[in-house]
């Protein structure tokens, strides 16, 4: 089943049911109480709402994002986007080591998340904006310390992620070694549904992993393809390894990180020495297509400078002189 958002034109959300039949709404709901309620209920009420509500008039109502998650952890799982990015970003080769030991995240902001067809301003300052093609998956159940076969019953189902990202910001501020912040605090993007983890079935294969075809666009012209498969870890291990020595609540998401094979374009420009294709500009649509869940489009649009810029640290003490002064060292008796 899949779940969406609308916005209707007096303003009102409506979380309702897509189906082949329409848009039916679930009155007095929204998207993120169905999946507080568990995808069993959740299922039970889209399909009750497909028999007793008409369908919405499609023309009158626009998608948004389908719900407001709780957190989001960002995940770092394909092998080529790590490969390609790091050339990029740090003008290092190859795959670090300690990438092979778990399936590594950040906490990213939930706050400036977005839907469908919302433009994205440039932040202040950027001059290499760059996409993120990623699936998320959204948790249906709390836990800690879950394994991974416990895992995969906490899985309410799936949306596409876009992670914008500022390259050339977040490569000024990784240099101090706390991984990206305001290179990515300013948009993610979800939508455009939310479809339940059992239209994915058939889609799984033996190991765990969802083989679905994915496909990022620029203007209409497609940059990147890889297929959801090609992760190194499965949705349940990631969910593992969010709940270890910590809690995963309803609503929460995660990102599977960006696909490689052009899944952004920092990874092409790791891989061609140069910025090709260039950095997106005001006007730009990017559009995101995930094979079971539909297409996710954006446009960028130009920067707008609300804010003066936060000045930099003070330069007029020594870190050694400080030092020396909080231990007493050269002080008078």
């Amino acid at each position: 089943m899949r779940f969406a958002t609308v916005v209707l034109p007096n303003g009102d959300r409506v979380a309702t049911v897509e189906s082949d039949v329409g848009r039916h709404p679930i009155p007095g709901m929204s998207v993120a109480e169905l999946v507080r309620r568990s995808l069993p209920a959740a299922l039970e009420i889209g399909a009750a709402a497909i028999v007793s509500e008409a369908p919405l008039d499609d023309a009158g109502s626009v998608l948004d994002v389908p719900l407001r998650p709780t957190t989001i952890r960002d995940f770092v799982t394909f092998a080529e986007h790590v490969e390609g990015v790091r050339t990029s970003m740090q003008g290092a080769s190859g795959i670090p080591e300690a990438w092979y030991d778990a399936p590594h995240f950040y906490f990213t902001n939930p706050h400036t998340v977005t839907g469908p067809n919302v433009p994205i301003t440039i932040p202040d300052g950027c001059e290499q904006l760059d996409f993120e093609l990623e699936v998320a998956v959204v948790v249906g159940r709390a836990g800690t310390d879950l394994t991974v076969d416990e895992a995969a019953d906490h899985i309410f189902g799936y949306t596409i992620l876009n992670d914008w990202s500022a390259r050339d910001i977040q490569r000024r501020e990784m240099q101090v070694g706390l991984g990206p912040a305001k290179g990515k605090d300013f948009a993610n993007t979800l939508g455009p549904v939310l479809v339940t983890a059992d239209e994915f079935g058939a889609s799984t294969d033996d190991d765990g992993f969802l083989s679905l075809e994915c496909v990022a666009a620029v203007n209409g012209v497609e940059v990147g393809r890889d297929v959801l498969s090609n992760m190194g870890w499965t949705f349940p291990a990631m969910i593992a390894y969010a709940s270890r020595n910590s809690r995963v609540e309803p609503g929460d998401v995660l990102g599977s990180g960006t696909m490689g094979n052009g899944g952004c374009l920092a990874e092409l420009w790791g891989r061609r020495g140069r910025l090709d294709p260039p950095a997106l500009q005001p006007g730009d649509v990017v559009s995101l297509a995930v094979e079971g869940i539909g297409t996710l489009s954006n446009t960028v649009a130009a920067s707008e400078s609300r804010v003066p810029q936060v000045p930099g640290a003070r330069r007029d003490r020594d870190p050694r002189d400080a030092r020396q002064a909080r231990s007493g060292v050269g002080a008078v008796p």
